[in-house]
């Protein structure tokens, strides 16, 4: 798959959060197509702890607790995203476990473009990427 040139492959995880049908997306990839106003749908899916914790989030982003993905779906905003369009989620863990579990959620949800971004929140911040508050 390729995005703003780029092609994106599966990444090797610990045997234990393996899904082979993940594919990731580095920070720097995420940060062109959220400054170049590209066509993307971020999820927040950071746990609760970590979301409070937290003033910020990734511009445009949607949080939504990884528990209540699947009926979210059928709710604005989300149920208006196109099965087809780009469809990046993130959290703040260290093996980014949510992120790969709400990945696989949309995947068989039917969307067909799903990203984790590598690194996640951590990630983002170390790039310095756009940031808006986490209204709550």
């Amino acid at each position: 798959m390729s995005v703003s040139g780029h092609s994106f492959q599966p990444s090797s995880l610990p045997p234990q959060t393996e899904s082979p049908s993940v594919e990731f997306m580095t920070a720097a990839d995420l940060k062109s197509m959220v400054t170049q106003k590209q066509p993307v749908t971020i999820l927040d899916v950071r746990g609760g702890e970590a979301f409070a914790t937290s003033d910020l989030k990734i511009k445009g982003a949607i949080h939504v607790k990884l528990r209540r993905l699947r009926y979210r779906l059928g709710m604005a905003p989300l149920s208006t995203v196109s099965r087809a369009s780009e469809v990046v989620t993130y959290c703040a863990c260290p093996n980014d476990e949510l992120s790969i579990k709400a990945a696989d959620v949309l995947q068989n949800s039917g969307f067909k473009r799903v990203h984790v971004l590598k690194g996640g929140w951590r990630e983002w911040q170390k790039l310095r990427g756009p940031v808006e508050s986490a209204s709550r």
